[in-house]
This record gives structure tokens, sequence and C-alpha cells, in this order.
């Protein structure tokens, strides 16, 4: 399992989100950024753990992902934020990362691993960035792959 291409191919569906009126719109990087243009969704640290089946047969991911919002108007930005991290709805980053996971029997994120689930939201909090505070919120995501690949 390559986690390079993962976490573009999960950037890539975090940007199908449809954000509330005003909020703009989302930009996404399947990397830690150096700057980013609020709200902006990217993956992050991540921990692997090898030989989760016999013969390689599986490994599995644990990847923390982050959504910072801008700060313009702090209860605006918190309301775009709690849209990311709703459970459902245009603006649910749960929802559309989800949605990669392909049809029942499919391989998830076109075929790059067995499966992923959002496992939790975490860290609901002001968060710094190259030298600027966000609003922002941490997302768990569990992925299953192939070890021999």
């Amino acid at each position: 399992m390559h986690l390079g291409p993962i976490r573009e191919a999960i950037a890539d569906a975090a940007r199908t989100v449809v954000l509330p009126a005003g909020a703009g719109k989302l930009t996404c990087t399947g990397y830690i950024p150096d700057a980013v243009i609020a709200p902006h969704f990217f993956t992050g640290e991540y921990e692997l753990e090898f030989d989760k089946a016999y013969g390689r047969a599986q490994d599995q991911a644990e990847l923390t992902c982050r959504v910072l919002v801008g700060r313009a108007d702090d209860a605006t930005a918190q309301r775009t934020l709690d849209a990311l991290l709703s459970g459902a709805g245009p603006a649910s980053l749960k929802q559309a990362v989800q949605a990669a996971r392909g049809a029942p029997g499919e391989y998830a994120l076109g075929g790059l691993a067995d499966d992923l689930h959002i496992r939790r939201v975490q860290g609901y909090r002001w968060y710094e960035h190259a030298g600027t505070q966000y609003v922002g919120a941490e997302l768990i995501i569990k992925i299953i792959g192939d070890g021999r690949s």
C-alpha cells in the first residue's frame, strides 16, 4: 500500500464538497502544505502497521487529516467548520471521502486501497499553521490495503 497516491486520492474526494453560500471554495492538498488558502483540507501525518494478515496480505494505516477555516469572523468560520464536519450534506467531508470507497465489492479510491473509513473527528480548536491562526479540526481515517503492493 503506497500512501502518497492514497493521500492525493483522499484530497481529490474532499474537493467535491460544496460549502455554504459565502464560505468560498474548499482547497485541498494530499500533503502538508507550507501555507494554506482557507478553507483548506489536507492530509497530514499517518501511522502505518505492516503485516495485519498472513503473508503480507494486508497493511493498515491511520491517516490524520486537517481542515482549517479562516478567522475573519470566528462565528462564521465555526459554522463553516461545523458543516464540513457534519455526517451528511453537501459540505460533509465524511460523506465526500467515504463516497470514494466505491460500490459494494469495489476497491476504495479507484483501487488504491481495499477500504477506508472516517473513524472520528477530534481536536476542534484553534491551529497555528505557517504563523497564522485558523479554527480547525482533525479527521482520522482508517485505511486498509494490500501489503504486497
